[in-house]
């Protein structure tokens, strides 16, 4: 599966996007007050874009040349979210926030799941 890095990382703290691209390249980005966008010395690039709850990323991975799209809609404490990959790749899931904790999980149309608990203390695992 070759679901972008950043949407888990997206997913557990949208606030810090920065925090997902790859600790070796720094991301140049660009800020409205509604869109946030970024990219890092590779090429590789992303956009959040914001209207209400719900929250647009889109973004492009330079290794496997291959634009992505997800879309988020939060509802209270959980956030739900689905996307699209242009090799045909979909997946779909949720993040659950708990005090300073979120829980992640997430499904993909290549039949992984993954189960990501990520702290501000103690960060993912």
């Amino acid at each position: 599966m070759k679901i972008p890095g950043i949407v888990v990382l997206l997913l557990a703290s949208l606030p810090a996007p920065l925090l997902a691209m790859p600790h070796t390249e720094l991301a140049l980005c660009t800020r409205s007050a509604t869109l946030l966008a970024c990219q890092d010395g590779k090429g590789n690039y992303y956009s959040v874009r914001t209207e209400g709850s719900t929250f647009y990323l889109r973004g492009y991975e330079v290794a496997g040349k291959r634009l992505w799209a997800q879309t988020n809609s939060r509802h209270g404490a959980l956030t739900f979210f689905t996307g699209l990959a242009s090799d045909g790749e979909a997946w779909v899931g949720y993040s659950r926030r708990i005090g300073w904790t979120s829980v992640n999980r997430l499904s993909s149309s290549s039949g992984q799941r993954f189960n990501l608990h990520c702290s501000l203390v103690g960060g993912c695992q």
